[in-house]
């Protein structure tokens, strides 16, 4: 059948029909065309897809919208120093204070089983909240300070044996060191557990050469050296009391005395059982204490000044002072002394008044009972017994420099 006899509405059917599909396949061929031949300058498209971002070889990458009116999140301000000054960090120091408490009976013995509540500090009469509390035996550090000067070979024999009796009753964990002085301080034994060395350090000590008892240089420097030592610190100073020509007045020692810390002194008389016999037969001036005085009675009151000082040294650092007469009371002293320090109370507290001036502080220790009056302690038979609280009666507070 020819073309020409189709029908006319049957050709321009099939016009139309291969029209549309040349329309349609046309793209593909002109892409192809155009990339085969000169290049288009026109750039790729780059629009963010629907998806939130742009297209990559494995489709399009998501990319969170941001939503509309959305503000940026507030950083807290950060204060700067003014221009020019370098910064600095601002810190507080609570002062502490610690306290080491011995509550002894009349003849001595340490009281044990007392509680945190039963103790109450004051500090200048204001009650202090105490924040730390324990009963303790620990090794000692302590110095054996003694009066090495030939004056009187009773005082001298005396002041032996209470050197030996109180190296004797030492523990191999002790650290113990031994300075003798008489116109000067001069170290014999320096700190050591070894009680050998002690031992014969003392034996060394036979011949004195001067008569001066420069007590209060002595004492001075001593404090000086075992101030840089931490912790709790002994003194057992062996002496008449009695100072020649110390440098130092008694007022300067004082002062060094009650700003100690942790720093206790005990002292022991020598000399006690001659002093005696010699007031009771008026022989008084034969045994002369300075060195300038020799009438009776200012020897004599020359020797009670040197047992008052004896006493206030101890005092003031929460130690005690003892007068042998004999030296079969040597053992007990020592013995007494050694439980004291062995077995104590020891107390802290943040004191209210938290200027750090540089003032010195009162301490005062009482025992309480649980509805604030005296502390009644008794025996094993329940008959009540007299104590005594041994502590410092003060402080220094720590001095800030403007």
């Amino acid at each position: 059948m020819s073309v020409n006899s189709l029908p006319h509405a049957l050709l321009r059917s099939a016009l139309i029909s291969l029209l549309t599909f040349t329309l349609v396949a046309s793209p593909m061929g002109m892409a192809q065309t155009q990339s085969s031949g000169q290049s288009s300058s026109k750039p790729p498209d780059q629009s963010v897809p629907a998806a939130g971002g742009p297209q990559g070889d494995t489709g399009s990458i998501a990319v969170p919208k941001k939503k509309e009116n959305e503000k940026p999140p507030e950083r807290t301000p950060r204060l700067k120093n003014p221009e020019g000054m370098p910064d600095y960090s601002l810190s507080v120091n609570v002062p502490l204070v610690n306290v080491d408490v011995s509550v002894l009976t009349r003849d001595g013995q340490f009281i044990p089983g007392l509680k945190k509540e039963n103790f109450r500090v004051l500090e200048d009469g204001a009650p202090q909240a105490i924040t730390g509390f324990n009963q303790s035996e620990a090794p000692i550090t302590a110095v054996l300070l003694l009066e090495f000067a030939s004056t009187n070979y009773s005082f001298l024999n005396d002041m032996m044996s209470a050197a030996y009796t109180f190296t004797a009753s030492l523990k191999p964990e002790d650290y113990i060191a031994v300075v003798s002085y008489d116109m000067k301080p001069e170290i014999v034994v320096d700190f050591t557990q070894d009680k050998r060395q002690v031992a014969a350090g003392l034996n060394s000590l036979r011949m004195p050469g001067f008569r001066e008892t420069n007590l209060f240089d002595a004492l001075f420097d001593t404090i000086d050296r075992v101030e840089n030592i931490e912790g709790r610190k002994y003194i057992v100073l062996i002496s008449t009391g009695c100072d020649s020509f110390s440098k130092l007045t008694y007022d300067k020692i004082l002062a060094k005395v009650k700003n100690t810390k942790e720093t206790t002194i005990y002292t022991v008389g020598t000399g006690q059982a001659l002093r005696l016999y010699a007031e009771s037969h008026g022989l008084t001036g034969y045994l002369p204490c300075t060195g300038a005085n020799f009438s009776e009675a200012a020897v004599r009151m020359d020797f009670l000044q040197a047992d008052n000082q004896m006493n206030t040294f101890a005092r003031m650092t929460g130690g005690k002072a003892y007068f042998p007469r004999f030296q079969g009371e040597m053992p007990g002293i020592f013995s007494d002394i050694a439980q004291t320090i062995r077995n104590q109370y020891t107390i802290a507290y943040h004191p209210s008044n938290t200027k750090q001036d540089g003032s010195y502080r009162k301490l005062k220790i009482e025992l309480v009972d649980d509805k604030g009056g005296p502390l009644r302690v008794v025996n094993e038979k329940g008959k009540p017994i007299k104590y005594q609280i041994v502590a410092r009666e003060g402080y220094k507070a720590k001095q800030v420099v403007e």
